[in-house]
């Protein structure tokens, strides 16, 4: 932690980037916040973590005691909840990202921040977007993943997915939708149910969904995901290869083609033309799924293996595009926000440049390691 050590650990939400290393924290004995979706969902992303990296042969900085330490430790703290931490001030509003996802509101001496966390303003079938009805704040900490960037609209994504997928099934293929288990299984699914087309889901992402169960009030239509999730479509190990056999959809884990079932079925299907990879979000450099993409091969356990299989992308992505976090800044500055920090992207030095000249308020990109003092 470069020297620092954190008495309170506020988690926005339970995505590995947001939440893999709070296990390691542990020994100093911080005090820790999140949405209780949150807390179960960093649980079993840390567990799965340590599962695999003692099967690659990885060192990871924590052990099953640090886990559980933290799942202790945790707080649960419900949208709209204030609670006391540090001499703060703070609150936490729905980001409308994953469920369970967090802007984080803190208040001192009567400056306030807003952190957006990870943030989609749009509605999906899975969840309402972010909160609209915000506090005011001094400072903005806002991601900028998609700066410059905007999504296809949804209604145009789904169509264009539905479509593929049913052109799939009817030239006698397999439709291998590989989806990231917190969020994007749950939303594909109600997706493929709204246009009528059954699904088996394999991976993590069922055991996501049992953790949904527990607070369905995260979820925007909760009957409507409890009716896609039932136990004849929900795959055990055992009856993968008879599943494989017939033309199917199949939702299975990692997103990315790095691990998990997908790789399975990929074996099974990776010289059927007829057949075809559906993937449904980013693909980051040096994943299977980029390299997919880009060369038209995956590897597993060392071994090349050549796609004649179709491959397509579909960017169901949780963040929000362009236009939305310009919507965001401008509503917040027009709120009285007066200093913003773009951070979590591969441009804030742009977007804070436009900020600047667009809006006429302070904005800074910060840089890993430095200090800023506001």
């Amino acid at each position: 932690m470069n020297g620092l050590r954190p008495k309170t650990l506020i988690i926005s939400h339970g995505h590995l980037d947001h939440c893999g290393l709070a296990p390691n924290l542990m020994d100093l004995e911080p005090e820790i916040y999140c949405t209780s979706v949150t807390a179960r969902l960093s649980g079993l992303l840390a567990r799965d973590t340590l599962k695999i990296s003692e099967k690659r042969g990885h060192n990871i900085p924590y052990y099953t005691e640090e886990i559980q330490e933290f799942e202790r430790k945790a707080r649960p703290v419900e949208y709209r909840e204030e609670f006391e931490t540090s001499g703060f001030t703070a609150c936490f509003y729905d980001a409308g990202h994953i469920p369970g996802s967090s802007l984080v509101y803190l208040e001192k001496d009567r400056q306030s921040l807003i952190y957006t966390g990870d943030i989609n303003t749009i509605q999906t079938e899975l969840l309402n977007g972010a909160e609209t009805k915000l506090p005011a704040s001094d400072i903005l900490l806002i991601e900028s993943t998609y700066f410059g960037r905007n999504h296809t609209p949804r209604a145009r994504l789904e169509k264009r997915f539905i479509e593929s997928v049913r052109e799939t099934l009817d030239c006698g293929g397999k439709a291998i939708i590989p989806a990231f288990s917190i969020g994007r299984t749950q939303e594909i699914m109600l997706i493929l149910k709204k246009y009528g087309l059954h699904a088996y889901v394999d991976g993590m992402g069922a055991d996501v969904y049992d953790i949904m169960k527990r607070a369905p009030e995260y979820i925007r239509d909760f009957n409507k995901l409890q009716k896609v999730f039932t136990s004849s479509n929900i795959v055990d190990p055992e009856q993968r290869k008879e599943i494989i056999k017939e033309p199917c959809i199949i939702v299975t884990s990692a997103g990315m083609l790095n691990g998990g079932p997908v790789l399975y079925y990929l074996n099974e299907i990776y010289d059927d033309p007829k057949s075809k990879i559906h993937l449904t979000g980013y693909q980051a450099e040096g994943t299977n799924g980029r390299k997919a993409i880009e060369s038209g091969y995956i590897e597993d356990r060392s071994v090349i293996i050549h796609l004649n299989c179709r491959i397509e992308l579909y960017d169901f992505s949780a963040h929000c595009g362009d236009t939305q976090l310009k919507e965001l800044v401008k509503k917040f500055c027009d709120n009285g926000t007066e200093t913003v920090f773009p951070i979590h992207g591969d441009n804030t030095q742009g977007f804070a440049d436009w900020i600047k000249e667009e809006i006429g308020v302070g904005a800074t990109a910060p840089v890993n390691g430095e200090t800023i003092y506001i």
